[in-house]
């Protein structure tokens, strides 16, 4: 199967590559390479340099590349610069999609699985949402994913394909850019790596749902080849990927700094306590969805805890610091 992921080059898109071609699939990508590296990628996959918005180059290298299925990761990600940047947010994670579907449609494509977020769709929510959870999104970057996945769905309807959007809860792990405003278990990790305290916003008691980044690779690997075939042509297929368990960022702070700690790098030594800043516009008070139904649909649900995950992502920052 010949698949397209695009956003490939990043966080967890290279780790949806490297899950592909150990099932021994023909994979190609699509990165700008804003927030990827192409060290990120085995060499042997093809990379295409290329911005989503950018509507004939998009069309021009799915033209050339012709996948049976696309992997939709590529996205604006930093709620906080939706909030500031509405215009830009809209252009990348709307009309990028856009781009990515027309041409995915006029080549034959017959499966399109997209990076939704249930992190943001539902709002502000204190137990696990369910996917019937009516859509409440208070970021542009909320927003635009709601709206993706209504183009999804008529892109789905109109042209007979197999649409699966996966709402991802917070992703964290190895590979995940440190230096953007996305990502705080990266951003946590580096800063400790470096002696220097972390800066948590406001109060930090924002309870999020940390899924480890592999396990949503994985996620996306059962949806791309769908072993139940229970998602139909014609048909959005939206479910969440998360593990339901809520952790406040304080809390967060003190598990990445034990991690840490505990690397050779730390050698144990005690770092730096957290520094608190402003609370950060557009950020919901707490956020976890129920993944069930992506158990009973994909044969999907979370393998690493929290505890494991932070741990072996502290490790692989550690050896690179």
């Amino acid at each position: 199967m010949k698949i397209l992921v695009t956003g490939g080059a990043g966080f967890i898109g290279s780790h949806i590559v490297d899950a592909l071609l150990l099932e021994g699939h023909a994979v190609a990508v699509i990165d700008d390479l804003s927030s990827g590296s192409r060290d990120n990628l085995p060499a042997t996959v093809p990379l295409h340099m290329v911005d989503i918005v950018d509507t004939a180059a998009v069309a021009g290298v799915i033209a050339a590349e012709k996948p049976d299925a696309v992997c939709h990761q590529a996205a604006q990600m930093s709620v906080s610069r939706s909030v500031r940047e509405p215009l830009f947010d809209a252009h990348v994670n709307c009309i990028g999609l856009i781009n990515v579907l027309d041409a995915a449609v006029r080549v034959g494509c017959r499966r399109v699985v997209f990076a939704s977020s249930g992190g943001v769709l539902y709002g502000d929510v204190t137990t696990p949402a369910p996917e019937s959870t009516p859509a409440n999104p208070v970021s542009p970057y909320g927003i635009t994913k709601w709206v993706g996945e209504r183009y999804l769905s008529f892109y789905a309807a109109e042209h007979g394909i197999t649409a699966v959007a996966l709402r991802y809860s917070n992703v964290y792990g190895p590979r995940q850019n440190p230096h953007g405003e996305a990502g705080v278990v990266a951003i946590f990790s580096k800063k400790l790596l470096a002696g220097e305290p972390a800066t948590i916003n406001g109060d930090g008691r924002y309870v999020r749902d940390y899924v480890y980044g592999p396990d949503v690779a994985r996620a996306n690997v059962l949806a791309l080849l769908d072993p139940s075939s229970r998602c139909m042509p014609g048909t959005l297929t939206s479910l969440n990927i998360g593990t339901g368990v809520g952790t406040d960022v304080v809390e967060l702070e003190a598990l990445i700094r034990q991690a840490v700690a505990a690397t050779e790098r730390g050698s144990g030594k005690p770092l730096p306590l957290p520094l608190h800043g402003p609370a950060r516009p557009g950020d919901l008070r707490s956020n976890l969805v129920d993944a069930a139904l992506a158990g009973r649909v994909l044969g999907w649900k979370p393998t690493v805890p929290l505890i494991e995950g932070i741990a072996l992502t502290a490790a692989w920052f550690a050896k690179r610091a």
